[in-house]
């Protein structure tokens, strides 16, 4: 049977943490229909963000939707974190023994204005040691699928820009420009879960508005601390 969640195995107790996949709900869904069915399934009240490909992070304390930002952290017990994608990368995080979470949404836009670096930095504002965060890089579009103009990939660095003779052009892997962003943050590779998965290689297992042309479904992550 098609799994509908997936749960990092980088985070344990009392953080609770997961990413839909495409079977747990239909594209045409509603959104809020669709989280407010996460926050039903984990249990906790949720909050949610506008994500406009920015590097604004909102410190949340109840449940809600926050406009115009692309990132949240809470160090309240009880609330989940959710942030969408359907190519994009969504980066989840949290300190354990601080109790402290953070979530954010990372499309290359906000991984080039540095979003997840962003997370990090207002998780430690609420006493999280970047020394203890732990993170996961949800599924998202993979270096061999995300297809760039000069232009973009001119923005990141060299080193997770790809380019083969068969490419007309070059490639960016968004997964591994993250991991760099949050080593140079202070979190290590070691508590860093990268997931394999690609949205368009596996898509019938996540939604791709790249390879569905403008699909409406969305995959939601979530973080939270068990109240």
């Amino acid at each position: 049977m098609p799994e509908a969640l997936l749960h990092p195995s980088v985070f344990g107790p009392p953080v609770v943490a997961g990413f839909t996949t495409r079977h747990f709900s239909t594209a045409e869904e509603p959104l809020d229909s669709v989280r407010q069915r996460v926050g039903e399934t984990v249990g906790l009240p949720l909050a949610s963000v506008g994500q406009v490909h920015r590097a604004d992070v909102a410190l949340v304390r109840a449940a809600g939707h926050v406009p115009e930002h692309d990132g949240l952290v809470t160090n309240t017990p009880g609330l989940l974190l959710t942030v969408m994608a359907a190519d994009c990368a969504l980066v989840l995080l949290a300190d354990a023994e601080a109790g402290v979470v953070g979530a954010c949404h990372s499309g290359w836009r906000g991984t080039v204005a540095g979003i997840t670096g962003a997370t990090v930095r207002a998780m430690i504002d609420l006493g999280a040691s970047s020394g203890r965060i732990r993170a996961y890089v949800a599924p998202c579009i993979s270096a061999e699928a995300f297809e760039v103009g000069e232009e973009v990939a001119a923005q990141f660095d060299d080193a997770v820009v790809q380019r083969r003779a068969d490419w007309p052009r070059p490639h960016v892997d968004l997964k591994a420009e993250l991991v760099r962003q949050l080593e140079a943050s202070g979190v290590s590779s070691e508590r860093t879960e990268v997931s394999d998965g690609c949205t368009i290689r596996d898509n019938g297992q996540f939604y791709s508005y790249r390879a569905e042309t403008g699909t409406l479904g969305r995959m939601i992550g979530f973080v939270g601390l068990a109240g």
